[in-house]
């Protein structure tokens, strides 16, 4: 087992190279950020000259504001204090880019995190609704809007009726907010809903699921927010009459993202759907970065066989073998088997005894990570030429 403080080992006279550490958050424990530091001080205990470049990456989900915010020069933050997923006041913030384009991160304002307890059928979009609302009196001209890590499957109804849409029961009452009222939806007046800003609006989702179905949004997601097989049926009907009523296109690749939102703005707001990991590595700078690099490494706090599919590891591992060079893996826990175009994987878990062990000191465990996969990457062939002197 490595320590985490590692030591330089065998690595000392190898040649410097350029390292590339891209992960993901590793949710509830540390942000990208943190996660892309300690792997990097975890690496430079076994390979001190070696050149570290951090670029935390997202996927449209939790932390996608941040990478935007580190990526490009001259963006603002604004904070403001919306209505959280169960109702309670939570602080938030979207982000004002040059030009006019505003980031709005959906787990910042509905994010499952910032539910007192699961409540999958109450739970709504509402503050998402009110941070978008904010960018556009802002002046935003064109708003990214980061789908995932969604509390609710309300269909974005509560984000469309903080912009001023309303949701009908047959009776001509406002629905209560959340997926389980849904069912009893008659009719959607969208004659007050503020109008999309004239640029646009494209939700990056991290998800290429549809919105109804065994594949969808409530059957695929739902257990996640805490929903048990009879609340996925209502959550399902729910969302299966919301299409029937407002149309759009829900067997759209990512309608079902976030719990629907993502049809729900397509629908109502014509929001474009498109892969966040493809654009997020991109304003990053990942491309460039990969150029030359003897090795990247990505992370996220479980591997498993949605990794893959528009996430930030199956993303930068897209990049990495284009690029071709070599991918090493960190993860809380490893439940897939090693990705092609990978050469090592490590798990938290693994180096700290246990689970429970990991999630109580993540940074520790990560420093360990990183002079672990230092160590394999040694023993491996590199890409790449060594790094300036």
């Amino acid at each position: 087992m490595v320590g985490p403080e590692g030591g330089a080992g065998s690595a000392a006279g190898d040649r410097p190279r350029r390292v590339v550490i891209a992960p993901d958050s590793f949710k509830g424990s540390a942000t990208a950020t943190e996660v892309a530091a300690a792997l990097g001080d975890g690496w430079r205990s076994r390979r001190p000259h070696d050149e570290i470049v951090a670029l935390p990456i997202a996927d449209g989900g939790e932390g996608t504001l941040d990478v935007f915010a580190a990526a490009v020069p001259d963006s603002v933050r604004h904070p403001l204090r919306v209505t959280g997923p169960d109702g309670r006041p939570q602080d938030a913030e979207w982000l004002a880019l040059p030009g006019g384009v505003a980031v709005v991160e959906l787990a910042r304002a509905s994010g499952l995190p910032l539910m007192l307890a699961p409540d999958p059928l109450r739970a709504q979009t509402i503050g998402l609704g009110e941070a978008l609302g904010a960018a556009l009196t802002g002046g935003a001209r064109r708003i990214l809007v980061a789908l995932g890590g969604s509390a609710s499957t309300d269909g974005g109804t509560g984000a469309l009726a903080a912009l001023g849409a309303r949701f009908l029961d047959p009776r001509g009452a406002v629905l209560p907010p959340g997926g389980g009222a849904l069912a009893r939806l008659a009719r959607v007046e969208l004659s007050g809903l503020r109008p999309p800003p004239p640029g646009g609006v494209r939700c990056l989702v991290d998800v290429d699921a549809p919105l109804l179905g065994p594949a969808g949004a409530a059957a695929v997601f739902g257990p996640q927010k805490g929903a048990g097989p009879a609340d996925i049926d209502r959550l399902a009907a729910g969302l299966r009459r919301l299409a029937e009523v407002l149309g759009g296109e829900p067997a759209a690749a990512g309608a079902g993202a976030a719990g629907g939102t993502a049809y729900g703005l397509a629908a109502a707001w014509g929001a474009d759907l498109v892969p966040g990991i493809r654009t997020i590595t991109e304003a990053a700078g990942l491309p460039a970065a990969l150029t030359g690099a003897g090795w990247v490494v990505t992370g996220e706090g479980r591997f498993d066989r949605t990794s893959l599919a528009g996430k930030v590891v199956g993303g930068v591992l897209g990049l990495a073998r284009a690029a071709g060079v070599p991918v090493l893996v960190a993860a809380g826990q490893l439940d897939a088997p090693r990705p092609e175009g990978a050469i090592a994987e490590v798990a938290l878990a693994r180096l700290a005894g246990g689970t429970e062990a990991a999630l109580a000191e993540p940074l520790r465990w990560l420093r360990a990570a990183g002079a672990e996969l230092a160590r394999l990457a040694t023993a491996a062939p590199a890409a790449g030429p060594a790094a300036a002197g």
